[in-house]
């Protein structure tokens, strides 16, 4: 199964889920509050922080043509009635926060990384030396794109969102192609949903990107609520990803479907409880109790008082409980042997009891 780090951090199965938590549009264009949600991601113990690198210029037009107006269909009340262009114009990170949000990111813990959407945010972001690119959901489709981050070689996280497994298919194939090796997908709901329905998740879904492209898999979530990310993770989800915001009270583009701090505190606390009971690959006793408890397995043992020459039988060697004689596996090569000694009833049979046995 596939691994791989970021900024030293290994990401895949086995490893503790990658919890990030987005900024997105929710700062409100104020440079205060973007730092607060910085420090409540830390605070919340999340992995990283992740922005969104863009100008409403380098994703649309400043134009009222009906197909640039936002019907608000399946999205967020406030998106209505609005222009592409005026939506991202009151969302989009300020380029040059991005230097000083990093440092405060690193300085609290924090790996530091962003989703770029054309070639001008990828050049700026290299600048910035980050990590790892996120790819959005509606943007797994843009060849453009997909090469641009490809060509770094960095680790690529992608969201799928409503991709059809085609587009999985050339996007992952895209990405390969010219140049990212490490490649995480993201089984992502995009219904912006603050009452999301858990049957909608198909988190199965998940389970089969991971399968069939030979990726990292893992879940984002633009919709309220942490129950579904929850089962995600512990349905096998190496990266989690909640949008962030100080007050669900603000509004905003993404402030409806956004965790505040209590709950992104929540959320990770539940991921790494459950983490620990997830455990690791392990067989065998797995703590003293159970290291105890192996004496009541059943065991070789003599039933009947035997003297010394008779034989050892079905009717006078018997697998019974505890533990303290031959293994039953040795049964077969038991029978017919002869004792050594005189063995008195209840005792646990060993090779030291049997004749021509040096063990």
């Amino acid at each position: 199964m596939k691994e791989f780090a970021i900024a030293g951090r290994k990401i895949g199965p086995n490893n503790a889920c990658f919890i990030v938590a987005e900024m997105s549009g929710n700062h409100n264009q104020d440079f205060g509050k973007a730092v607060k949600i910085v420090e409540a991601a830390a605070d919340a113990r999340c992995n990283a922080i992740k922005l969104q690198t863009y100008t409403p210029d380098t994703l649309t037009l400043n134009s009222n043509k009906p197909w640039f107006m936002e019907r608000g269909e399946g999205n967020p009340e406030g998106w209505k009635g609005k222009s592409l262009y005026e939506l991202y114009q009151s969302a989009y990170t300020p380029w040059d926060w991005h230097p000083k949000l990093q440092k405060i990111a690193h300085d609290l813990g924090l790996i530091f990384f962003s989703t770029p959407f054309d070639d001008t945010a990828v050049d700026f972001l290299e600048n910035l030396n980050v990590p790892c690119y996120k790819i959005a959901a509606y943007e797994a489709t843009d060849m453009l794109l997909l090469r641009k981050v490809a060509s770094t070689g960095k680790p690529v996280i992608m969201s799928v969102g409503f991709s059809t497994k085609e587009e999985v298919k050339f996007g992952v194939e895209t990405l390969r192609k010219y140049g990212a090796k490490d490649i995480a997908l993201l089984h992502c709901l995009t219904t912006y949903s603050d009452n999301p329905d858990p049957s909608n998740a198909h988190l199965r879904t998940m389970l089969d990107l991971r399968d069939n492209f030979d990726v990292v898999c893992g879940f984002s979530d633009n919709n309220s609520g942490v129950e579904v990310p929850l089962l995600a993770a512990m349905a096998g989800a190496s990266i989690i990803e909640k949008h962030l915001i100080l007050d669900k009270s603000d509004t905003g583009p993404d402030s409806q479907f956004s965790l505040d701090p209590k709950e992104l505190k929540e959320m990770v606390k539940a991921i790494r409880r459950d983490e620990k009971a997830m455990g690791e690959i392990y067989y065998g006793p797995r703590s003293e109790g159970e290291k105890e408890n192996l004496r009541f397995r059943r065991s070789l043992f003599v039933v009947k008082d035997m003297r010394k020459g008779e034989k050892f039988t079905g009717e006078n060697v018997k697998s019974i409980r505890p533990a303290d004689g031959l293994e039953t596996k040795f049964y077969d090569e038991v029978i017919g042997k002869i004792a050594k000694d005189d063995i008195e009833k209840g005792t646990p049979l060993s090779w030291s009891l049997i004749e021509g046995e040096n063990i």
